[in-house]
């Protein structure tokens, strides 16, 4: 016997399936982790002044800062200052970054060149560059100690378990960021370094030959390896960490501030 529901056409059926599909995601609890009360994705959502004024208070740019903080939040015995201070390191290595950029030429001719000649010839040339480095082994440093806080503190925990998933990947853009930098002064070090790296990303499953490609400008280390980093060290990857930087602050006001004592 021929049910009602198959004597529907199929572009009907298909249109069903496809609807209790998107219910089945908007109900899970990932899709409600990510899409707070009130926004425009979330399941059951009605178009009235509360909703709208929803979207609203939703927005990053008004939440940056709380209207109110939490009285454990504050005290530096239990967040030890672990986010602000990855924070504060990202800013110095921001500053610290742009200022070396005015000496660095990223070409495999000159780039040890112009490592040399700024340690030994511009003024503040080796504080800066001491300090840019060793903000980087700080702030990889802070970002696992912060996220150790966090796991400890069973912070991952709902509301705030896509925070956590945003805080993991912010840890591995900063392993990113590390790495890159390290090659830059294009030394034995430097020259090792792509090439075990550039190595192991060549044993990704399926593409790892056009990984390794994409990542060395050829098929051997060269002048297009150095300028490929060297845009993924200042360009690309800081865009993408502010952005989930972005994120990551929000999804603290909107999930209740930092989460209390167990």
């Amino acid at each position: 016997m021929v049910s009602t529901e198959e004597r529907k056409p199929l572009p009907q059926r298909i249109s069903a399936k496809m609807s209790q599909l998107g219910d089945q995601v908007q109900s899970s609890q990932a899709w409600n982790s990510i899409f707070r009360p009130g926004s425009i994705f979330r399941k059951g959502y009605t178009d009235s002044p509360r909703n709208r004024s929803y979207v609203v208070m939703n927005s990053v740019l008004y939440h940056l800062h709380p209207v109110k903080v939490k009285r454990h939040a504050v005290k530096v015995s239990y967040t030890l200052c672990l986010g602000g201070l990855s924070f504060f390191l990202f800013i110095l290595l921001t500053v610290t970054g742009i200022f070396l950029m005015f000496f660095y030429r990223p070409t495999a001719a000159q780039a040890w060149d112009d490592i040399y000649i700024l340690q030994t010839s511009v003024t503040f040339g080796l504080l800066v560059r001491n300090m840019h480095r060793w903000a980087a082994h700080l702030m990889v440093l802070t970002v696992f100690l912060h996220m150790a806080r966090v796991f400890y503190h069973g912070a991952y925990k709902p509301p705030r378990e896509f925070n956590w998933v945003i805080g993991v990947i912010l840890l591995t853009l900063t392993l990113l960021l590390s790495f890159t930098g390290y090659l830059l002064p294009w030394d034995q070090l430097a020259l090792w370094a792509v090439t075990v790296g550039t190595n192991m990303m060549g044993y990704t499953p399926v593409f790892g030959d056009q990984v390794r490609f994409v990542l060395l400008g050829g098929v051997e280390i060269g002048n297009d390896t150095l300028l490929r980093w060297y845009v993924l060290h200042v360009l690309m990857l800081p865009f993408v960490i502010v952005i989930f930087m972005a994120i990551h602050f929000w999804r603290v006001r909107k999930d209740g501030g930092i989460s209390g004592p167990l």
